[in-house]
């Protein structure tokens, strides 16, 4: 049975101001103008959120596989249809648990993989990670979480300084898990290497890296000049201000950027205490920080919500959708599945009324209830 949906369809390309996407089979048969819709909702792809901890009062991080499936429900009823489930620094014990835990919601669709935010970071930079349980890059360890999660890892955020870092990045790239760059003091030589050795991401570029200087570059400046790195950004107008960025999505380009929740399970829920990686947090006008130090520690954000940042700080509608579905999507190895409302890739779409606001979500050409 095929159905249609029309409005002002969004492609990587340009907005189709009357058009309809024709679906049939779980998958996009059709993009075209359609001349008869008057003031259509936007019509946008789902979602591909690539580092979220947790949402709706329920967190990744423990590598509860109940939790994680409530999780990502919150998310998918904010247009998310593609999300990872991100843990941060734990003992290898954790990880192993996860990996074994989450696998099964890999197969089955609820998660596109794992994410693992670490342990592998800078102490100096560290931020909200829990320093415990920061150490070096362990091939034998990642070796051992590929094998259990036979597929189901795919991304690691490591610092590239630490020692074993690029024969890890190797070792990753190799087994086509995305590596990242991120809570790192690098220089900027170190981390052209690490680019060199493989890493394909910068993970929340900007947050806990060695700040620019004039004179040492440093991490950031380094990602976003690499043609084949994409950068994520967290758009909620307190990991960045909107100048950074509108300057990184200049810079990079919307098909080097990636905008990213950095949710932790608050996100969707009242003020209050919290807890991320065996640390206290704190979430005050709806803003989460370690309750030691007030360190930033990820987000209360949804993906809907960072589009309308975006297209508030001045990003066209059609870049910033390829800044939340296609972009990311390819980042992942996943853009010929899904990412785009494009003929062939999955029926994934979000309805937007006028204000951004999400009215329906399909995902797989399933209307969510």
């Amino acid at each position: 049975m095929t159905q249609r949906v029309t409005g002002k369809v969004v492609t990587p390309t340009g907005v189709i101001r009357q058009g309809c996407v024709e679906i049939g089979d779980g998958k996009i048969r059709a993009v075209a103008e359609y001349p008869s819709v008057r003031d259509g909702h936007w019509i946008v792809p789902g979602f591909v959120d690539m580092h979220t901890h947790g949402g709706g009062g329920h967190t990744f991080t423990t590598g509860d596989p109940q939790a994680a499936r409530r999780a990502a429900a919150f998310h998918l009823r904010h247009g998310t249809t593609t999300l990872l489930a991100s843990l941060v620094s734990s003992p290898f014990a954790l990880m192993r648990e996860a990996t074994t835990a989450f696998a099964p919601l890999v197969r089955e669709g609820v998660l596109a993989g794992i994410h693992f935010e670490g342990p592998y970071l800078s102490t100096a930079r560290c931020g909200a990670q829990n320093p415990e349980f920061l150490r070096d890059p362990s091939t034998e360890e990642l070796s051992e979480l590929i094998r259990l999660g036979e597929g189901a890892v795919r991304m690691v955020t490591l610092a590239p300084e630490r020692t074993g870092a690029l024969e890890a990045i190797k070792l990753l790239a190799g087994n086509r898990v995305v590596a990242a760059i991120g809570h790192t003091d690098a220089s900027y030589d170190q981390t052209r290497a690490a680019v060199t050795a493989g890493a394909s991401v910068g993970t929340h570029l900007f947050n806990g890296m060695r700040p620019v200087h004039h004179r040492e570059p440093g991490p950031a400046v380094a990602l976003l000049s690499a043609p084949n790195v994409v950068c994520e950004l967290v758009a909620d107008g307190v990991h960045l201000h909107d100048g950074m960025l509108a300057f990184a999505t200049t810079v990079a380009g919307p098909e080097r950027t990636a905008l990213i929740t950095d949710a932790m399970a608050a996100a969707g829920m009242t003020d209050g205490e919290y807890e991320l990686g065996g640390q206290s947090v704190t979430v005050a006008d709806g803003v989460a920080r370690l309750t030691r130090d007030g360190a930033i520690a990820g987000s209360t954000l949804t993906m809907d919500a960072a589009l309308r940042h975006a297209v508030a700080a001045g990003i066209e509608m059609s870049d910033a959708c390829r800044m939340t579905a296609t972009t990311p999507a390819r980042a992942l190895g996943l853009g010929d599945r899904l990412g785009a409302l494009q003929v062939g890739l999955r029926a994934d779409l979000v309805v937007l009324d006028d204000d951004l606001a999400v009215v329906r979500v399909m995902r797989g050409g399933e209307w969510l209830d």
